[in-house]
């Protein structure tokens, strides 16, 4: 398919709509842990807060979170290397579900994984059924990355990859910071 040809009615439209609006925001969050735009900590206050999560000197986990934010988020936003971008996208929210969520239950009203979890489903989805024609994906000539081999593994290896990154943190610090 040629993207002249696709139509506001193609479902490539919606996907790089889907896309866009997701990735774009998931990557901001990467720049506020690692450059402290947009309101963000930036990598020092970003490292205190992982370090009082237990995550050592908090500053490889600042990197690894605001660089899964990043990656992930521009990757399927653009519909580059999908199913890497949403590995990324997984592992990052999989961490998170675990350190900051998991106490709270399902629900976001109660502090839960709720987003965490739809986060993951769509990099899932979007792996799974891949970016569409409007993609670099697809002017590349990427097409056979995705499916649902590869949806499937992105979604193992981002939850395999979160686990261990949460399992592998110390205790927090008993002063708290």
């Amino acid at each position: 398919m040629d993207l002249a040809d696709v139509g506001l009615a193609d479902p490539a439209v919606g996907l790089l709509v889907l896309r866009v609006l997701v990735g774009v925001p998931f990557s901001l969050h990467g720049f506020q842990k690692l450059f402290g735009w947009f309101g963000g900590g930036g990598i020092d206050g970003t490292a205190g807060w992982f370090r009082s999560l237990g995550f050592g000197d908090g500053r490889t986990a600042a990197v690894m979170a605001g660089g899964g934010e990043v990656v992930g988020g521009l990757g399927l936003a653009l519909g580059l290397l999908t199913p890497f971008a949403a590995a990324a996208m997984i592992g990052t929210m999989t961490t998170a579900a675990f350190v900051n969520n998991a106490d709270g239950g399902f629900w976001s009203v109660s502090k839960g994984w709720e987003l965490n979890g739809y986060l993951i489903v769509v990099a899932t989805a979007v792996a799974i059924t891949g970016p569409g024609a409007a993609s670099l994906d697809h002017v590349l000539g990427l097409d056979a990355l995705w499916g649902v081999l590869p949806g499937l593994a992105a979604l193992v290896l981002g939850v395999a990859g979160g686990w261990a990154r949460w399992a592998s943190r110390g205790d927090p610090p008993a002063d708290g910071g």
